[in-house]
Parts: structure tokens; C-alpha cells; sequence
């Protein structure tokens, strides 16, 4: 099974075309410890580490890649901080498609190295991704790059490819089935702001069909370093901001608003807000999903949960309200984080013991 089942509800792709690596259906679990301890005895996770390479974007890659093989590319061009690029190189090594991808200058290692295993080509780009002028420069050179007859640009964004980007709704489609009672919030981690597009759309096309009649709150949550849609969300602004990409957290440094206006207009209308979390917040998360639910994520899956804790704080979740977390992408992914995680922790693979004294 996977996100093809959905296919009348998504950018047509013809049956012949479609690139399929089991992508989506991913689990959704109720918490066991974080919930009952913050008084939230509905809270569940949506675990996006379950697809095929490990994140959310595997959903974006799969229609993006079928639409390069319906159309007759044999190259794609992308940009990434890690994950898209992992996604759309093992999604192009499936299909047969040479993979080019420029990647954001704090892209941790391992992301790379997936992506280099799938046989991608992957340059590093100094200041991409921290500087706006430069991400922008950027950009501008991969539109041209994309220009050329057999390639193709697929951005995880929808401002680049909003065809490839109907697959994140597919993530509101399977939580409406697996809590068919409803769902008061659906927290989500935002870079540029398209995971809380696609959801918030999503939702809102089954609405439209029928099919269902409450759709939840799509809440944003992004880095104080990179808090280009959060803060004009809640303050009522109309419009995302840039700003001079300062977090640590690997994924979202997206300093420019790519689908931020999309992404704001999108949660507003569903009644959601902003929120604003430190690197802090989510290293701390990041800690207690791993220790107290046995989710291992990477810093930027824990980043919905940091905003949830916040909002909880600030007294502005309900007790009883239904809560979906979503969880983008494995801890696998980040080994620096993984380091910062254990750090109170002596590893007893570092330092052999006799096993006498184990």
C-alpha cells in the first residue's frame, strides 16, 4: 500500500508512471508518559520516520518523481537541508533519473551520506540556508538549472513544485481515518512552511468533499532562529518575514518565506496559530519523546511537541482536547544530535567494561 491510493485526490499522474517505494500509512500512536504528564490524555504522534528513507518528504518525492517519469525527464534538480534531497535521490535511483542536489551548508552529515548512498550528485553551499541573499542567489541559479529540456526542479516547497506537494496532504487524509472521532490540534514543524500547507489543505479538501465535518487547528511551530511564519501568525500579519537564520535545528533553517504566506493563511483559516520554541525546547523534546515514548527523531520531529509543551505553559490547550503531534523525520539522520542527546550519559560502547561490573 501507498500514497497512490489517494491518487484521485492528488496531481494526476498516469497508473504507468507512478514511482512507489511504500511511502505513507505511516503509524499513530497515543502517548504513553508525555501526555498523562502534561494532563493531555489524548495526545498522539504521527511517527513520519516510518517511510521508506526515514521522513515526511518521501511523500513529496514520490509524486514528484512519477511526474518527471510521465513527462520524459531524466534529470532532477533540488535544493535541500537534508531530508527532500535523501527522499527525491532514492526516489529518482528507483526510476532510473540522475538526482542533483545543492544542499544547505548545515545539512548534517549523515543526511548527505544518504543521499550520496541513492547515488545522488551533492555539493554543499556556503551560507545557503543561514544567509538570505545567499539562499536567494541560490534559488535563482536552480530555477535556470531546471530550465534545461531533459531536467526538471523539484522543490519541497509550493512555491517551486506544487504539483510533487499535493502528496503532503496525504498525511491529513490518513489521520482523519486513523481518528475517525476527530481531532481538536495537529502540531507540525515548520522550515519554509509547506508541511503545514499540505496538512492545512489537505483537511480542508475533505471538507470539501464531504467527508469530513470538523477539521482540526493546524498549528505552526518553528525555531526562534528561523521564526519567519510563526510570529506573524500570531500577531495577525498577513504576510511571512525573513529573517537572519540563527537555529541549530536542522531542517527548518529556511531564513527566506518560501510557502511561509501559503503556510500562514492556510493555519490561520483553520483556526491555528504560531508558535515559537528555543533550540532548547527541542533538544529537550527530542530527549523525552526518545526516553519516555521510545520515539527516536531527529531535532526538527521533536519540534511539534516543543511547541505543544509551550502552548501548554501558556495555558492555552484545553485537558481534553484531541492532539496529533507529527514526528517528520528519524533520529538516524543526525548523529551530532544523537551525540548531545547522550551526553549525560556514559556509553558503555566508548568504554569497555568487564562484565562483572555490568
Amino acid at each position: 500500500m501507498s500514497l497512490w491510493r489517494w491518487a484521485d485526490m492528488l496531481t494526476p499522474v498516469p497508473e504507468s508512471a507512478r514511482i512507489t517505494l511504500g511511502e505513507g500509512n505511516t503509524p499513530l500512536v497515543k502517548s504513553r508518559h508525555i501526555g498523562p504528564d502534561v494532563g493531555l490524555p489524548n495526545l498522539h504522534f504521527k511517527l513520519e520516520q516510518g517511510n521508506p528513507t526515514g521522513s515526511y518528504k518521501d511523500r513529496f518525492a514520490a509524486v514528484a518523481v512519477s511526474r518527471l517519469v510521465a513527462t520524459g525527464k531524466t534529470c532532477c534538480i533540488t535544493t535541500s537541508s537534508g531530508n527532500a534531497g535523501a527522499a527525491l535521490a532514492a526516489y529518482c535511483a528507483a526510476a532510473g533519473i540522475e538526482c542533483r542536489v545543492a544542499v544547505f551548508e548545515g545539512a548534517p552529515a549523515g543526511k548527505l551520506t544518504q543521499m550520496l548512498a541513492y547515488g545522488a550528485s551533492v555539493a554543499r553551499i556556503r551560507g545557503f540556508g543561514t544567509d538570505p541573499a545567499t539562499t536567494t542567489t541560490v534559488f535563482r541559479r536552480l530555477k535556470q538549472l531546471g530550465k534545461r529540456p531533459t531536467a526538471a526542479l523539484q522543490v519541497s516547497a509550493f512555491a517551486f513544485s506544487p504539483e510533487a506537494m499535493s502528496g503532503i496532504k496525504t498525511i491529513a487524509f490518513e489521520l482523519a481515518e486513523q481518528l475517525p472521532q476527530g481531532m481538536d490540534h495537529v502540531f507540525c514543524p515548520a522550515g519554509g512552511g509547506g508541511l503545514c500547507a499540505g496538512t492545512a489543505q489537505g483537511f480542508a479538501q475533505l471538507q470539501q468533499r464531504g467527508t469530513l465535518v470538523d477539521a482540526p487547528r493546524v498549528e505552526c511551530v518553528q525555531p526562534a532562529g528561523n521564526d519567519t511564519i510563526s510570529s506573524p501568525l500570531r500577531a495577525g500579519e498577513l504576510r511571512a518575514r525573513r529573517v537572519a537564520g540563527t537555529s541549530r535545528i536542522s531542517g527548518l533553517q529556511v531564513p527566506v518565506a518560501v510557502d511561509g504566506h501559503l503556510a500562514l493563511t492556510a493555519c490561520r483559516e483553520s483556526g491555528g496559530t504560531g508558535h515559537v520554541v528555543s533550540d532548547d525546547d527541542v533538544w529537550e523534546a527530542q530527549r523525552r519523546l526518545a526516553r519516555q515514548e521510545g520515539i527516536f527523531t531527529e531535532p526538527a520531529g521533536a519540534v511539534a511537541l516543543a511547541g505543544l509543551l509551550k502552548a501548554i505553559r501558556d495555558r492555552e490547550i484545553q485537558p481534553e482536547a484531541t492532539i496529533v503531534c507529527i514526528v517528520s523525520g528519524s533520529g538516524f539522520k543526525d548523529a551530532d544530535a544523537i551525540n548531545r542527546m547522550n551526553q549525560d550519559v556514559a556509553c558503555p560502547l566508548m568504554e569497555p567494561v568487564e562484565l562483572a561490573d555490568w
